[in-house]
């Protein structure tokens, strides 16, 4: 096919300049100027011009077959098929903006202290400010009320389940976002249940009843020799299920620090229709610098929806030295708002009408190769 396409601008090339010379030795205008084409060279040109004009009509039509989700089969992709966007759950005081639904997010990065009790007044204070800058989601950072070691694990760890005598930190993420109709990612605690222990994510609704409730899948046990090490698996026992929940402020997807580095996970939640993936983590000063930002970039553009990561302020003189650089990313993996290591709040806004925007831009639902790979959904297709 290369060699037709270049014989057929030689022989117009050669038509051009036969055109050219006879014009240079007129003494006539253009317009009054006969053209002498020998009839071989257009017979010629006439016949390649239609040979070439079939051979462009095959090959649009067989790229088009290429290209057609029927054979690329996207909807096979993803097992089950992937889930539409939900409508936000919007009150009725904000309805008419279901298309153009925005709000404002308040990521608090906290310094965390041994003292318990100060940790949960000084998290509600963080809070009530969020609340007070026009924040309707809250999150938190990664075992906030607890030095993070397997020391303390047990010994400030909660019993979630039992109720509020049992858990005050979580009574107060209850009250407080109950008080201010607000919804509230609270970061991560250490859970007890039984005999075992879990590193846990509480989600409370506007209403202050616990929403959902993530236990993290992925324990950070890691072996950088001359760097870090750390295995959380000592004390930590892993959880077993994804957590998507239904919120006044979207669907959202929740996995803990270590769980961003899994995409199979945040794969899951944008196919079950998340807006925004929240990560409540305490990466360290040797994988921080590296890949916290990297990786929540990663998670945001591979799935085309909102992350929000939330860290702990850095305190140099703790066992384990947080890096801090709370941050929140949007759907095109842009940087809408982030810190550095001391204590923040950030307050930034969401709009989910731009998920259907970057979406369109880049059809990457319409592209995904069911022909070739699958993601499967265990628990989904368990439930069918």
């Amino acid at each position: 096919m290369k060699s037709s396409v270049v014989s057929s601008k030689n022989l117009i090339r050669l038509q051009s300049a036969i055109s050219r010379s006879f014009l240079q030795h007129s003494s006539k205008p253009i317009s009054q100027t006969p053209f002498f084409i020998p009839i071989f060279l257009t017979n010629t040109i006439n016949l390649y011009n239609q040979r070439y004009q079939n051979l462009q009509i095959q090959i649009r039509s067989n790229s088009s077959s290429i290209m057609s989700s029927s054979a690329f089969k996207p909807e096979q992709a993803r097992l089950p098929p992937a889930l539409p966007l939900p409508s936000p759950l919007l009150t009725k005081a904000t309805s008419f903006a279901i298309f153009f639904f925005a709000f404002k997010i308040g990521i608090c990065q906290l310094a965390v202290t041994p003292d318990k009790e100060r940790n949960i007044q000084h998290a509600r204070k963080a809070i009530e400010e969020a609340a007070q800058k026009g924040a309707q989601l809250v999150v938190l950072p990664e075992i906030w009320n607890s030095p993070y070691s397997n020391d303390s694990f047990p010994v400030y760890a909660e019993d979630i389940d039992a109720g509020h005598d049992a858990s005050p930190s979580t009574a107060m993420l209850s009250e407080v976002s109950s008080r201010l109709k607000i919804t509230v990612v609270g970061g991560s605690i250490p859970e007890r249940c039984g005999d075992k222990l879990y590193n846990t994510c509480c989600v409370f609704g506007t209403d202050g009843n616990l929403k959902a409730k993530h236990r993290k899948i992925h324990l950070f046990d890691i072996d950088i020799p001359g760097k870090i090490t750390f295995m959380e698996s000592k004390t930590l026992t892993a959880g077993e299920t994804p957590t998507i929940v239904d919120t006044d402020v979207g669907r959202i997807g929740v996995g803990i620090c270590y769980d961003i580095r899994f995409q199979e996970l945040a794969m899951i939640y944008a196919s079950r229709g998340a807006h925004l993936l929240c990560y409540p983590g305490a990466f360290n000063m040797t994988t921080g610098p590296l890949h916290w930002e990297l990786l929540q970039r990663a998670r945001a553009v591979d799935n085309q929806l909102y992350v929000a990561t939330c860290s702990p302020a850095r305190d140099a003189g703790a066992g384990y030295v947080a890096w801090g650089h709370s941050t929140l990313v949007g759907p095109f993996g842009e940087v809408l708002a982030t810190t550095e290591h001391d204590e923040d709040i950030i307050i930034a806004e969401i709009d989910y009408s731009i998920l259907e925007q970057r979406r369109s831009n880049l059809p990457l639902a319409k592209q995904r190769r069911g022909d070739l790979y699958q993601l499967v959904d265990i628990r989904r297709v368990r439930a069918h």
